[in-house]
């Protein structure tokens, strides 16, 4: 996939000596939908803010469709649509006046038809005469996306592009983006909501004080990384691990009704046959199994937890 966007050995210290960035190399493909997730503090503002051109990097450098982010920052942030995370709107603006105002802000021309389109696809078209101030927090998080698309970007950033909305209206968000990506725009999003980027996500950024701790393609993350479950559930009560089971590691289950096997997927296949075998030779029944997977917020808290 061809990169879009470059970020090599980006480091970022603040006064008093806090760094909140630490030689950071990662490669966003164009028309792909990166996922960055982090705790509270680990850095994702900073890096889009970098990014963006809102603020220096200490060192490092931003390669963004081609221009440097510091020596080229006109051209660069041109490429960029940025939706912040706070609600900051001119309030008593219609909604086509402030988009047609974040067009101009950016040199474009104007282009009502462009802006048109923009509005329709994010449901807001009926509403562009209306003022911000009567929107509602749904509505006003679409205005400050129809905001960054004003100028036709080719990279957007949506830093929590969901919070405070619903699980209705944000599952339409979801559709937005993916629009978005069709239509060849790249998105890169940070977002307290795992299922957000289970849900969207081609590939997965993991930051933890100031550190990329891990990028990987989504389903290979949670192939490689997720523990899986097996549950037997017995025919009969068991009040311990049979003896010729002790091999396994299994644990008994609540009320003794069944016995839980976890395992790697690196030749989990084999064990699980070894399992079954073993369970038929001690004349233990069961009734029913079931296997299951760690979610990608499993593996999430996992790394992020070894990380500190």
């Amino acid at each position: 996939m061809q990169p879009i966007l470059s970020i090599r050995d980006l480091s970022k210290s603040y006064a008093g000596g806090r760094q909140a960035l630490k030689s950071v190399s990662l490669t966003i493909g164009r028309g792909e939908i990166f996922a960055l997730l982090g705790p509270n503090g680990a850095g994702k503002t900073t890096l889009i803010g970098i990014t963006c051109g809102l603020v220096n990097p200490t060192s490092g450098q931003v390669i963004a469709d081609g221009h440097d982010v510091v020596r080229d920052f006109r051209a660069a942030r041109a490429v960029i649509g940025l939706v912040p995370q706070e609600l900051t709107t001119d309030a008593f603006e219609t909604v086509w006046a402030t988009v047609t105002f974040s067009r101009g802000l950016f040199g474009c021309a104007p282009d009502p038809a462009y802006l048109e389109r923009v509005l329709k696809s994010l449901s807001l078209w009926d509403r562009k005469d209306a003022k911000i101030t009567t929107l509602s927090g749904g509505m006003k998080r679409r205005v400050l996306i129809a905001k960054a698309l004003s100028h036709e970007p080719r990279i957007l950033f949506l830093d929590e592009p969901s919070a405070g909305v619903d699980v209705e209206l944000r599952r339409d968000m979801w559709a937005v983006v993916r629009a978005l990506r069709d239509q060849g725009v790249t998105i890169i999003l940070t977002t307290h909501y795992i299922e957000e980027a289970e849900e969207m996500a081609d590939r997965i950024g993991i930051i933890s004080r100031g550190e990329l701790i891990l990028v990987e393609d989504k389903a290979t993350l949670i192939r490689k990384l997720g523990r899986r479950q097996m549950t037997l559930h017995m025919a009969q009560p068991l009040t311990a691990v049979p003896a010729a089971l002790a091999d396994f590691g299994l644990t008994l289950g609540p009320g003794g009704t069944s016995l839980v096997y976890g395992f790697d997927n690196e030749g989990g296949q084999e064990r699980i046959t070894a399992l079954l075998r073993a369970v038929n030779d001690a004349g233990l029944p069961f009734r029913d199994l079931e296997t299951s997977q760690s979610s990608l917020e499993e593996i999430f808290v996992s790394l992020v937890r070894s990380s500190q």
